[in-house]
Parts: C-alpha cells; structure tokens; sequence
C-alpha cells in the first residue's frame, strides 16, 4: 500500500478511549527497543512518525494510527524492560490485556522479535497469549540486515522453533535499514486487513 494519509488518531489507555470508526486494526507487539516504531515509520514510508527512542518503555499508550481512513495500526507498550515499576507493568498488562481480548476490530497482531537472537520468555509467552485469544500472528525478525546472509534459514528455523509457532502463522524477516520484507508483510497486512467479518475468534 503506498501511504499519502496517516496520522495519530488517539493515545488510549482504556475501551472507552479506542476510535469508533470500526476500521480493522492490526497490533504491534513487541519487547521494548526491539524496532517497533522503526517498522511502523518503513512501512508507512514517514522518518518519524512513530515515535522512535533510545529509552526503553516510552510507549505508555496504545497509539491508534490511522491508515488512509482504512486501518489502524495500534502500537502497543513494550514489554521486558526493567526500568519501570511494577505497578506500572501491571497497568501496562491489564491495559494490553483489555485491548487484546475485547475488541471485535482487531484483525491481527504483528509480533516482532530481535532477529540476532533467539526469542526471548517474553516473546514466547506473547505468543501463546496472542494464540489464546485466538489472533493470527504474523511474526517479524527485527534488525536482520545485521545477521549474515548464510545464517537466514538458520535463523528462521529456531524463532519458529523457540516460539512452537503456529502453520497458519508466517515469519517475515525484516530491515528497517534497507527495506528488506516490507513488501511481504504489507502483504500479510492487506490481507489480514480485508478479510470480511470477524477475524478474530470473539462473538
């Protein structure tokens, strides 16, 4: 999809807050700094307009951005960072929690994960709640254009492995530096994004 149009409908901490357009949303998941602003900028071809930072757990929010009046991308808050308190890591939770289980609109969840690693036990527990709710997961290895080229299905073999993903769910290696997949995952988007009724296991 070539982007002309987008911009930050609302910072929402709670249902009362999200749009009521009724466009289908896609979720961005994913542990702080692991490239989900950096994925979102890519694929809406802007430099900044999720906000990029160095500082772990500055999404507090789950920002809605709309898409050409089609589509919400909705950035969640990141998870695995130490630095916040523990009361405000359940806030996070039942506010995450909250989103993920109530709303008809939601069409699907992108899950990134650092592709230089193995997933981490955040990662994988992201991803068995995300299955628990019945969410198709497209799954995103992050930050690939610095991992070699020989290691690609290596790689992939063990983020599939480490996270028992599912056959209905896909894998995109992704580079916010180069561009590499975002083709394929505006793909999965478009796809996931058209798909008439609800998609997503809640009557």
């Amino acid at each position: 999809m070539k982007v002309n149009n987008v911009s930050l409908t609302i910072s929402a901490v709670s249902a009362k807050q999200y749009p009521a357009t009724g466009y289908p949303e896609i979720a961005f998941v994913g542990r702080s700094n692991v490239g989900k602003s950096s994925l979102i900028n890519r694929l809406i071809d802007r430099k900044s307009m999720a906000r990029t930072s160095s500082v772990p757990g500055k999404t507090q929010t789950l920002n809605f951005y709309d898409i050409e009046d089609q589509l919400y991308f909705v950035d969640v808050p990141g998870y695995g960072f130490a630095k916040v308190s523990k009361a405000a890591r359940a806030k996070f939770a039942a506010m995450i929690e909250e989103y993920l289980s109530t709303r008809q609109q939601l069409h699907g969840a992108v899950l990134l994960v650092d592709a230089r690693h193995l997933p981490s036990a955040d990662d994988v527990s992201m991803y068995q709640y995300l299955k628990y709710f019945n969410i198709d997961v497209l799954v995103i290895g992050t930050k690939v254009d610095k991992t070699s080229k020989a290691r690609r299905q290596t790689i992939m073999r063990d983020i599939k492995k480490t996270l028992d993903l599912n056959q209905t769910d896909q894998l995109i290696m992704f580079s916010a530096e180069t561009g590499e997949g975002k083709d394929a995952v505006w793909a999965w988007l478009d796809a996931q994004a058209n798909i008439g009724g609800n998609h997503h296991g809640v009557e």
